[in-house]
């Protein structure tokens, strides 16, 4: 007897922890959608970011310094990624200490024969948002055209690491 009391208990419990249905039929007329995503709220039920706007740059602002960094990474990277030449493996370590390390798994299945460009033929140019101190996107100058670098970093003192390579379209 005490086997089907228990698990009536549990029964009863799973019922109290699910979430109703919505048994309010619609209005005349109305449709009804799906939402593909949950809507992320924040403390008071509002949308986290009112009118879509950016966050703060959190304390990280732009400097020379900060910029000279990225340029330098940027130049660095593209200098490892364009050699064609250079033996697979070896081609993929020099690279990956530059890359994010999501980009370190994107990029270690790149053949570097397929890499048009042999050389770096002049200064990244950084476009920056003042806005995000997180990231840069940096154009860098081959003699294949001049590929599209992402940069991210973590905090303020962290490195710049290169997060994609777009070639020249």
């Amino acid at each position: 007897m005490k086997k089907p009391l228990a698990l009536t208990a549990v029964a009863l419990l799973c019922a109290a922890c699910a979430p109703a249905a919505d048994t309010t039929p619609a209005p005349a007329g109305a449709t009804t959608a799906t939402p593909s995503a949950s809507v992320s709220l924040s403390a008071g039920s509002g949308p986290q970011a009112p009118g879509g706007t950016a966050p703060a740059t959190t304390g990280i602002t732009w400097n020379q310094a900060s910029k000279d960094k990225a340029a330098d990474v940027a130049e660095k990277a593209m200098a490892d990624f364009a050699r064609p030449q250079v033996e697979e493996s070896r081609w993929a370590n020099d690279l990956a200490r530059w890359l994010t390390p999501q980009a370190t798994a994107d990029y270690s299945a790149v053949d570097p024969a397929n890499v048009p460009a042999t050389r770096v033929t002049g200064p990244a140019t950084l476009s920056v948002d003042e806005t995000n101190g997180y990231g840069v996107t940096a154009a860098v100058p081959t003699n294949a055209g001049t590929y599209t670098l992402q940069l991210l970093r973590t905090g303020k003192d962290a490195p710049w690491q290169v997060n994609r390579l777009t070639p020249p379209s």
